[in-house]
């Protein structure tokens, strides 16, 4: 081992050759039902560029204003202006937006066209699928108590109903407390292993009685399973100086090689309180 050891060049230089990611457009659009059509355009930066210390910079660098942009409905055509506006569920802050509210029409098929300012194009189509309720959260303490002193702490399963006849995609996010807070789980999942038609998502032995829990499952389309996806590798890789960097599967085309995302946003959310 010692002669393998000395026979390694432990401090040799490799070069890597990293995409260019920097100054592509970037749409982040999501159609919830209810709440106003709203879009962030920003332009992205590479790796190693750096970071500006002061926010008012950092925003005005990465915003892209002054684009034309609208969604189509049918014969419907959806204009979004050149104001901010802020999703507090989701602490998100978009650039374009619109005071039209978005219909729950999971028949129709939405379009976006986007015009830049330097005259290159963005479009993208989506549909808002049908939600999927949870059909209960069951409350579980554990038989027996390890430590008789200790507080009885539950967990959560939380079961929907799946399609058997068709292939979904669903987004499972998990708050303890508050929705405000990070969430406990947040993963992307296909029902590919499901058999039964049933899902069970479900917690460790954490939760005290008095605990509030919010349950959210989004029902996806495909184009943003493997967008999320994407992301949550993306950040694995980041973290791992061995893995090939992550590249982010986007739904957005158009001449000026955009990237991101324009889906509808199908959610169930349920509140639970943790009783005995």
């Amino acid at each position: 081992m010692a002669l393998l050891a000395a026979a390694c060049d432990l401090t040799q230089e490799i070069d890597l050759e990293l995409p260019d990611a920097g100054g592509q457009p970037v749409v982040e659009c999501y159609l919830e039902p209810g709440e106003p059509y709203r879009l962030l355009l920003t332009r992205s930066s590479a790796y190693f560029d750096d970071f500006p210390q002061d926010p008012q910079e950092f925003i005005d660098q990465i915003l892209i204003d002054s684009a034309e942009i609208e969604i189509r409905r049918g014969a419907e055509t959806i204009p979004l202006d050149n104001v901010a506006n802020i999703d507090f569920d989701f602490s998100k802050l978009y650039n374009y937006s619109s005071t039209e509210l978005v219909p729950y029409d999971t028949l129709s098929d939405f379009e976006l066209f986007i015009l830049l300012p330097d005259g290159s194009s963005i479009e993208a189509s989506t549909m808002i699928l049908p939600v999927v309720p949870i059909d209960s959260v069951v409350i579980e303490f554990p038989e027996e108590e390890v430590d008789p002193d200790s507080i009885p702490k539950a967990r959560a399963l939380t079961y929907i109903s799946d399609n058997p006849t068709q292939v979904n995609y669903y987004r499972r996010m998990y708050h303890w407390n508050s929705l405000d807070s990070i969430p406990e789980q947040d993963f992307v999942t296909s029902d590919d292993f499901v058999d039964n038609g049933t899902l069970v998502f479900g917690t460790g032995f954490d939760y005290p009685v008095g605990d509030t829990l919010y349950n959210s499952i989004f029902h996806m389309t495909e184009d943003y399973y493997n967008y999320q996806l994407s992301i949550f590798n993306s950040i694995a890789a980041n973290a791992n100086p061995f893995a090939p960097p992550g590249l982010i599967e986007s739904n957005v085309r158009g001449s000026s090689d955009p990237l991101g995302i324009f889906t509808g946003l199908s959610i169930y959310r349920d509140t639970t309180i943790v009783e005995e």
